[in-house]
């Protein structure tokens, strides 16, 4: 996650004057004349229907939508249909980050809040059906409460008039699998105990916070798969990255992945926990039913940003895409995107699943895979090899602490990258003359060698990308029938530097289970000398992190923009169509001040995007709070409306009575500094 970069009336005139095309700051903005761009051949073929019914759109995470009622030629006529709001608000000091993205089943809305109230609201209207609150402390909330989705499972087993035949499924931030039925939203009596299963068994000491889930569970061929996020930067000896699988009818434990002790498969033994430590899931899963497969996309170990004591198995599998065997949960197979991962480049993208030509020329399943890297990599889904060009490049171990431990060489895909040229002191940027000087100051008195440059403690180090993408949780979107793949980014580096451990003592800085300190003490995700610092604890360093690279005095960040965009990609040919900065000026100027100027100037950005048969990519995502229908072929923006917070969440889109609805979650995010509020907004065409 970064916080909201402060851009400059300057920056926002500057692009524009570079020629950014300049966006109109008002609902109901006018079309903009298509042009013809290329685009490939079909990929595979979609689900069909009116419905969302799982968390990318459909069974194979595309985020794509067979309807086409809405089009480049009337989407300036959209208008809000309703406006939904959860009642989940964040109490004195409580940060929350939603990052809510419903399912439509049927005529009902199935949704989460930040802090996992379940809700049910008629799809066509917004009223609400019913509502269960798992009763989820503040005690519990990680880095911000979030709850990006939910699953829902029919049970072929029990009669078509059983309590929960058809059941919503959640996983919650204090570590808890939730089933309740969904037409009433009743707890299911026969999953677990009275409808919550404790994720927290086998884990270790229960501490608040550290050990939570955000994303949907994957629910394939009757097991609920989830992994959990394991709050970055705290201890080595963290809260185990097991993954579990659990009936999805009575919620028992189906089998355990315990990548560095398989004798976990079943649990540990008693007074034992599951390894600790190991690389954790935070991001959606994605299943192949007929494979029986399920794909999940694992982060760093614990901590990120120092390595020499980790284990052989962990350097194998972590920030991989792994393929376990639901019924077993044995491994099948890995795809490794970072060998010996010091950068926290935690693989957050949930997978899709496509078809793409094989060796031999004909199509094969496969599963596209984002990194925060920027990298995109197509691999066999029966097998993770390769099926569009990887490459390896040079590792760097100037400037490190460990340098035995940095790899030699890092992967690469050769078929298509987000990532920019590495930077240059002449990159460098600032409100005022000054502030430019001091950036190159800056950039001169750190440790930069380019993509990968290692962790150092001497000086800063400029990693580059950011840890916050490339593409980050929003994933991609994939046009199967146009052949077209639909990727927004972040574009910004850090700035960060490991602090000797004296040095850290000496700071106060300390864990999420130390007793609360005092008010002079520098606790974990607190800091100074702008960024945040954690402990590391059982490593020689603890880290400040700086996620944005701002500068000393005004707040502006020291890279140039744009700072983030949305790109089109040929699935053919891995060649980009168009690609356009995304975000405008319009709540930044100078100081902090809103200049209202809607120049297109690119922006930080977190959520994802929908694309339509109509040819319209919708998307939030960037911290200007503007929802946007894009054309397709031209990446143009035809329509716009200000939100009432952030939009940081993947929208949704569906049909109800013949009539095609988009909506965006638009609840704000603290991270992003996108304000805060409750509320989902919902459009349509003029009836």
């Amino acid at each position: 996650m970064t916080h909201l970069i402060r851009i400059t009336l300057v920056a926002a005139i500057a692009c524009a004057m570079s020629g950014t095309a300049i966006a109109q700051d008002a609902a109901g903005a006018g079309n903009v004349a298509a042009t013809t761009a290329p685009v490939a051949s079909a990929a595979t073929q979609p689900d069909s229907g009116a419905d969302w019914q799982f968390y990318g759109g459909d069974k194979n995470a595309t985020r794509y939508s067979p309807l086409s009622q809405i089009t480049p030629e009337n989407v300036g006529k959209l208008e809000r249909a309703f406006v939904l709001h959860t009642g989940d608000l964040p109490s004195s000091g409580a940060r929350y980050s939603p990052e809510t993205t419903p399912l439509k089943v049927g005529r009902s809305l199935i949704l989460c809040s930040a802090k996992n109230i379940l809700l049910s609201a008629d799809a066509a209207t917004g009223k609400e059906n019913w509502r269960y609150d798992p009763g989820v402390s503040d005690q519990a909330i990680p880095h911000a409460a979030a709850c990006r989705g939910v699953a829902y499972y029919t049970a072929p087993s029990l009669a078509d008039d059983a309590a929960c035949k058809t059941r919503v499924v959640e996983a919650t931030l204090d570590a808890r699998l939730i089933a309740v039925d969904l037409k009433t939203g009743k707890p299911c009596q026969d999953f677990g105990q009275n409808g919550a299963v404790d994720l927290w068994h086998g884990i270790g000491k229960k501490v608040p916070g550290w050990y939570a889930v955000t994303a949907p569970p994957t629910i394939v061929r009757g097991v609920v798969v989830t992994g959990a996020q394991v709050k970055d930067g705290q201890d080595e000896d963290a809260p185990s990255g097991v993954i579990r699988g659990f009936d999805a009818v009575t919620g028992k434990l189906t089998w355990a992945w315990d990548m560095a002790n398989p004798a976990n498969k079943n649990g540990p033994a008693d007074g034992q926990t599951y390894t600790r430590g190991t690389p954790n899931n935070w991001a959606a899963g994605v299943a192949d039913e007929k494979l029986g497969y399920v794909y999940i996309p694992l982060g760093n170990s614990s901590v990120d940003y120092y390595g020499s004591n980790r284990s052989k198995i962990e350097n194998d599998l972590s920030t991989s895409l792994v393929a376990l065997n639901v019924a077993t949960g044995e491994l099948v197979w890995h795809f490794q995107t970072i060998h010996h991962d010091l950068w926290d480049y935690d693989l957050g993208s949930q997978a899709t699943l496509i078809d793409y030509p094989g060796p031999d020329g004909k199509t094969v399943p496969a599963i596209l895979l984002p990194t925060k890297q920027g990298d995109i990599y197509i691999l066999d889904r029966a097998t993770g090899k390769p099926l569009a060009p990887v490459g390896e490049v040079k590792g760097h171990k100037e400037g490190s602490v460990e340098p035995d431990f940095v790899s030699d060489t890092q992967p690469v895909s050769l078929w298509h990258t987000l990532r920019k040229d590495p930077l240059t002191e002449s990159d460098m940027w600032g409100f005022t003359p000054i502030d430019q000087m001091m950036c190159r100051i800056q950039f001169r008195m750190a440790n930069y060698v380019g993509y990968l440059t290692p962790p150092s403690a001497d000086r800063p180090w400029i990693q580059y990308p950011g840890y916050n993408g490339g593409s980050d949780w929003g994933s991609v979107a994939i046009d199967p029938v146009r052949g077209i793949l639909i990727a927004n980014y972040n574009d910004i580096p850090n700035i960060n530097q490991l602090i000797p451990r004296q040095e850290a003592d000496k700071m106060g800085v300390r864990p999420i289970y130390a007793p609360k300190p005092d008010a002079t003490a520098h606790v974990a995700g607190g800091g100074e000398g702008g960024g945040s610092v954690y402990p590391q604890i059982n490593s020689p360093y603890a880290i400040r992190v700086n996620s944005g690279w701002r500068n000393w005095g005004t707040g502006v960040p020291c890279s140039a923009p744009p700072y983030g965009g949305i790109r089109a990609v040929d699935l053919k040919t891995g060649k980009t169509i168009w690609d356009e900065p995304l975000g405008t000026a319009r709540r930044n100027g100078p100081f902090g001040i809103p200049s209202y100027l809607p120049l297109t100037i690119g922006l930080p950005n977190n959520g994802g995007s929908v694309v339509t048969a109509g040819g319209l990519i919708f998307i939030g995502a960037a911290t200007d709070n503007l929802f946007r229908a894009i054309d397709m072929k031209t990446g143009d923006v035809l329509w716009q409306d200000v939100l009432p917070a952030g939009g940081q969440a993947n929208p949704i889109t569906y049909e109800v009575d013949g009539q095609q609805y988009v909506l965006m979650a638009a609840s704000g995010h603290a991270f992003m500094e996108t304000g805060r509020g409750d509320a989902l907004v919902a459009y349509r065409l003029p009836k």
